[in-house]
């Protein structure tokens, strides 16, 4: 039935095609849209008809199954006539909280507070806010359509879990629904699912979840509160940045625009289709981690979860930090009392970083703790573990103030920087034993050991975090052909590495390094941050030809008159700028190509 419906889907979606470009309904591009041709609409038709179609003639129904599959309905109504006629959004908010309403009144509830009233609260904003989110995802070619068949296939695999055989067989029909339309939704899309789409997929998937919580036998309220969640934490994710980042540059969080994750990723450098794909895998970890959390004991999921939701956090404020938005408008918001006083606080990055470390410091010694003595299991594990952790925390914190560790910008972290941070976690970890041993416990019920192994998992975390800037500008940046001019740098020593590093960190420079030239035969094929040394003298020309060099820089200004005429000389033959470093770059030599 999944590749009947798989097929199904397929051809429903091409026959929506063809119909949508005959009578003209299509995406128009505009300034806040991504496509750049007009693309069929209505793609959500096919993925509704082949819903509907299978699980009526094929698929076991439950009473709160069928009321998803109307709720989910009847914003597809809604959505298909925002396609035709536009419908406003508080409009659209009303059909989305009748929806809601409709589910709660089934009995279908999401029981995280124990409080009917306030349980029927948080379900209302779950199913509107997932239904707003998968709206808002749908930004990119297959982004949207791909990333709710893999929620699906993990929410289906959770209801199989919890032994939900029809429920499993819905989802399973509605994740092959969306792989066969993501035939067409793929890069380059050659039509979109449109609000009617989006609506109903996006309510499905809430509602579904629905199905999956109320329907388990979790042993805690973990996996309970945390597997919808993680199931559909890559929505969550994008609508979170979005909006905060909005908020803070004093635009309405529900106006269109180029600043969503994806988005962003692309501005990185990453091309279309990597940026996707990059989405698809952080969706299928966060569903793995979704099933891992039910069968893990209490502390070990905690513990994945913080870590996993810590990455998230490093990555979109990473992300956040890419320029998007004009600069001048941004700034003339920013002038607003609201906004700027929302910017305030969000430049109080020390705080985050004290925030950051407390979580750091729990986790590491959570986990020196258990590879040392085992999983917190009973009520003596845990009564001295916590003992122990408000001494860390105050003891750490204070080391790690005292030792420097707040003074430097995570942009630029070096190897002084890791210097320190080992200074902080010997001088912090010392001091922590000393403590505990002469006041608290001497050791009781746990090896001296474990203050030496969590020292080293905290100096390998802290060290992570803050170079994580870094290697997020390594990993997400590529060298693309993004308009920046590709250059080689002479002279393959300290001032050359120096230069390397600005053209890096300061894209606006508009330059791209692809190597080095030296004259000296012992640097010849060794690497500088990843990039080649080549030949000097001789050399030059061939390979300013063979690496398409737009201009050669010299990075230091000790070369002397002689050898900066002879670079010119070849500079000049090959057709190519050349340029010095002083405190500023001046040009020397410029020839168009």
């Amino acid at each position: 039935m999944v590749l009947l419906s798989f097929l199904v889907a397929t051809v429903l979606t091409r026959l929506v095609r063809a119909a949508a470009r005959r009578f003209n309904v299509v995406a128009q591009p505009k300034t806040d849209r991504w496509h750049q041709r007009p693309t069929a609409l209505l793609g959500g038709v096919a993925i509704f008809l082949t819903v509907a179609v299978m699980w009526t003639a094929f698929g076991p129904r439950t009473p709160q199954a069928i009321v998803v599959i109307a709720g989910s309905t009847f914003l597809f109504g809604v959505g298909l006539l925002d396609d035709f006629l536009h419908v406003k959004p508080y409009q659209k908010l009303i059909g989305q909280m009748m929806a809601a309403a409709t589910v709660i009144y089934s009995g279908l509830l999401l029981p995280w507070t124990g409080i009917p009233p306030l349980d029927m609260v948080v379900t209302v904003f779950w199913l509107v806010g997932i239904t707003n989110a998968v709206n808002m995802l749908d930004n990119m070619d297959g982004l949207a359509a791909g990333i709710a068949a893999i929620a699906a296939g993990f929410l289906a695999a959770s209801c199989m879990a919890n032994d939900q055989t029809p429920e499993a067989f819905m989802l399973a029909i509605f994740a092959a629904a969306l792989l066969g339309f993501l035939v067409y939704n793929s890069y380059p899309a050659s039509i979109f699912m449109g609000d009617c789409g989006s609506m109903f997929v996006g309510f499905f998937l809430a509602g579904s979840a629905l199905l999956s919580v109320t329907g388990g036998r979790a042993r805690s309220l973990l996996p309970v509160l945390a597997v919808p969640l993680l199931i559909l934490l890559i929505p969550i994710f994008d609508t979170t940045l979005v909006t905060m980042v909005r908020k803070l540059s004093g635009r309405a969080a529900s106006q269109g625009g180029r600043d969503h994750a994806s988005h962003r990723l692309v501005a990185l450098g990453m091309s279309e289709r990597h940026a996707v794909a990059m989405l698809y895998g952080l969706a299928i970890l966060s569903g793995l981690l979704a099933l891992l959390v039910r069968a893990m004991p209490l502390d070990v999921a905690l513990a994945a979860v913080a870590a996993f939701t810590l990455l998230l956090t490093l990555l979109g404020i990473y992300l956040a930090g890419v320029i998007v938005y004009d600069k001048a408008q941004v700034q003339a918001a920013r002038k607003r009392p609201l906004v700027a006083l929302l910017v305030d606080v969000s430049h109080k990055r020390r705080v985050f970083e004290v925030l950051l470390d407390v979580v750091l410091i729990v986790l590491a010694y959570y986990s020196a703790y258990t590879l040392l003595c085992g999983p917190l299991s009973g009520a003596d594990d845990w009564q001295t573990f916590m003992r122990v952790v408000p001494i860390l925390l105050c003891v750490k914190l204070a080391t790690f103030l005292a030792t420097g560790v707040y003074r430097g910008l995570w942009r630029y972290a070096g190897l002084e920087d890791l210097i320190t941070y080992l200074k902080a976690v010997l001088l912090g970890s010392t001091a922590s034993a000393l403590v505990v041993l002469a006041w608290v416990s001497r050791f009781q019920g746990f090896s001296p050991a474990v203050f030496v192994l969590d020292g080293l998992i905290l100096l390998v975390m802290l060290a992570a975090t803050r170079i994580s800037f870094r290697l997020f500008g390594k990993v997400l940046r590529t060298a693309t052909e993004d308009g920046r001019r590709r250059v080689l740098i002479y002279g393959a020593g300290d001032a050359g590495d120096l230069l390397v590093r600005e053209l890096r960190n300061n894209r606006t420079l508009g330059y791209n390094p692809v190597g080095f030239l030296d004259d000296d035969r012992l640097k010849q094929g060794k690497r500088i941050r990843g990039l080649r040394v080549f030949g000097g003298n001789g050399t030059l020309q061939s390979t300013v030809k063979r690496y398409r060099v737009d201009e050669v820089i010299i990075s230091s200004p000790t070369f002397g008159d002689e050898e900066t005429r002879r670079i010119a000389q070849d500079c000049q033959a090959a057709r190519v700028g050349l340029r010095r470093m002083h405190l500023r770059i001046e040009s020397l030599v410029e020839m168009d190509r």
